[in-house]
């Protein structure tokens, strides 16, 4: 297996094999959440008003996303894993867009298969990429707008890398070296509600899902669902 660790918007264009878009704070911690709320499948888009026409389509019921961090006027539920903690999502359909993760998979069109990567499904994404055996795997860490590395991504990335060439990383070193990043700092800042800690502290719950989050084609949108091996 021939695993390349690749970053930001150019990193999820040139992946190739199983593409691992990797988006820690808080893509695809949130898609967990909402998997285990209920949902059914989430659409990812790159742009909100993308969103919202899927949902006047009828393609969905919710809208979930974020610019800057805050929820977009309209939507039901901001890019917040807290947010979701106690919502009913059960068999909803969720159109989704961010600035980081559902942009990169967007961006993905050499890859054959895609999953969405964060610490709370690292365990069940390597899991899930050895059982199918796949000659090149592209972990892809989007970092802040899928424009600047950031270390939440770039160590996720990193510890997929270790769990599939057969080591067991220490979780609280990489939780440490996340907390010291500069993207960290900002869930402790009071004036900055929509980054609230608790987001932070469960995005850090490493492998906390048992399911990978794997990301298909289905008449020309990118959809995911939780992929359970």
């Amino acid at each position: 297996m021939e695993i390349t660790v690749r970053s930001l918007i150019r990193g999820a264009q040139e992946s190739q094999g199983i593409a691992v878009i990797i988006d820690v704070f808080r893509c695809f911690t949130t898609e967990a959440v909402a998997f285990d709320r209920g949902a059914e499948k989430i659409i990812l888009v790159s742009e909100i008003e993308e969103a919202r026409e899927l949902r006047e389509r009828g393609l969905g019921q919710i809208l979930m996303g974020e610019v800057g961090g805050k929820r977009p006027e309209g939507f039901d539920y901001g890019n917040s894993p807290s947010e979701l903690m106690y919502a009913n999502l059960s068999g909803k359909t969720i159109i989704q867009s961010t600035r980081a993760g559902t942009v990169g998979v967007t961006n993905v069109s050499e890859a054959d298969v895609i999953y969405g990567g964060s610490l709370a499904v690292a365990g069940a994404t390597a899991r899930a990429i050895a059982f199918h055996k796949p000659e090149k795997v592209s972990l892809v860490a989007m970092g802040l707008e899928g424009k600047v590395k950031a270390d939440e991504d770039e160590q996720c990335a990193l510890y997929l890398r270790n769990l599939l060439q057969g080591r067991r990383p220490d979780k609280d070193s990489v939780r440490a070296l996340i907390l010291a990043g500069e993207e960290s700092q900002k869930y402790d800042d009071p004036s900055l509600p929509q980054w609230p800690p608790e987001d932070r502290m469960m995005a850090l719950d490493i492998d906390s899902h048992n399911f990978a989050l794997r990301i298909a084609r289905e008449d020309d949108l990118f959809v995911a669902r939780p992929e359970y091996v």
